[in-house]
């Protein structure tokens, strides 16, 4: 009797369900399915074969059809509104999602399955420790493109996972019922492993083998907006190190330079520093501030928005830095800068309104300034995370 599509236990449940995305996979889909059931009645598993369709104009729905697959539609346009159409209808306790063009063979998921049954919540296909046949992996993206952003998603999420954005990978259903998945194009890959870390999740990896893919089509995958969107999205994620850092970095230098000069010229070997380098340094001071606050803005949607990961942090900043708070500090920034430019503006006057001598003037104008800017920007972005928090207790 040949493998069904569908297996039940005694129970009448299914154990594992296989989630394929499918656009247009009529050439290879069969071959995916056919390995599937393979690995349902070597290893006596309890599952279920979902294609999630997502706008396909072949044949693919009538082949999955007619070799016992469900078929569900994905309505929303994109690889991860894809598997998350194919999760949210998949009935299995552990689902397991790879693409179907036959790239992946779905008889090396049951090790994955087996992480599983062991206690891992998420259990990903590693391509770098197991093996890339010739002509199945481009050049760029096996040795520039995949390993870098895998690089990077290991340093700003200290994951280690050894290849972020594998096509075979498994996990519960009850971690991607917690994950809250958001994302609908190819950064789903990315977003699956970010969440799965910052939650504290126990993620397995099992090397697997990547084949040439059985299409004579082009695929779906667009090296560089592909690349670009998983870089913006790792990116994004994490502005402690894109932002927050690199503004506090730059805010903390320029600032102590500010104040240096603001009781003076500094004579560096053969140069000088005066009031031009002055200015310089009450640029950076403001644009490294505005790095910070946007990087907490930042921070405060992606949680609130539940695209990125949770941050325990956070609520409890929201208890010391009141929106209050950020007044008071604003208002009292904003009026030590304004009686700065205010003395100057006086001493103008009794000048008569004359030329004024930069030399003496500008020192206090442009701390004056800065420090008016800075309080500024405090007042809106309190009333900006104000309004997150909100956002936050209401939900």
């Amino acid at each position: 009797m040949p493998p069904a599509a569908e297996v039940l236990d005694m129970n009448g449940s299914v154990e594992v369900s296989f989630v394929m995305p499918c656009l247009d996979e009529a050439e290879t889909l069969a071959g995916c399915i056919e390995a599937a059931k393979r690995c349902i009645e070597r290893n006596r598993l309890s599952a279920e074969i979902v294609v999630a369709d997502n706008g396909s104009t072949d044949d693919s729905r009538e082949i999955a059809r007619r070799m016992g697959a469900r078929v569900v539609d994905a309505t929303v346009r994109g690889y991860g509104a894809a598997i998350m159409a194919g999760f949210e209808a998949a009935r299995g306790r552990y689902l397991v999602v790879g693409d179907a063009d036959q790239s992946y063979d779905f008889e090396e998921a049951f090790p994955m399955i087996e992480r599983l049954r062991d206690g891992a919540d998420v259990c990903m296909g590693s391509r770098f420790e197991g093996r890339i046949e010739p002509g199945a992996m481009p050049w760029l993206h096996r040795w520039v493109g995949n390993p870098a952003l895998s690089l990077i998603g290991r340093v700003l999420f200290r994951s280690k996972i050894s290849d972020f954005h594998c096509g075979l990978r498994a996990l519960t259903k009850d971690t991607f019922d917690r994950l809250r998945l958001r994302t609908t194009g190819m950064e789903f890959a990315s977003e699956l492993v970010v969440k799965a870390t910052t939650l504290g999740c126990r993620i397995d990896e099992v090397p697997i083998t990547l084949r040439p893919d059985g299409r004579s089509r082009r695929p779906h995958l667009r090296s560089f907006p592909d690349g670009w969107r998983h870089l913006r999205f790792l990116t994004t994620l994490s502005p402690r190190f894109t932002l927050f850092l690199p503004g506090l970095l730059l805010m903390t230098i320029a600032g102590a330079l500010l104040l240096r000069l603001y009781a003076g010229p500094l004579t560096l070997g053969r140069a000088t520093l005066d009031i031009h380098a002055m200015q310089l340094a009450a640029l950076a001071v403001v644009v490294g501030y505005q790095a910070v606050t946007i990087a907490i803005a930042a921070r405060i949607f992606a949680v609130s928005e539940e695209i990125g990961p949770p941050a325990p942090w956070m609520q409890r900043a929201f208890v010391v830095f009141t929106l209050e708070r950020g007044i008071v500090t604003g208002v009292l920034l904003a009026l030590l800068g304004l009686r700065l430019i205010l003395g100057e503006a006086w001493s103008w006057f009794d000048d008569g309104f004359g030329p004024l001598a930069p030399e003496r003037t500008m020192r206090p104008l442009l701390l004056g300034s800065v420090l008016t800017a800075l309080g500024t920007q405090t007042l809106m972005s309190s009333f900006l995370y104000s309004m997150f928090g909100i956002r936050r207790r209401h939900d």
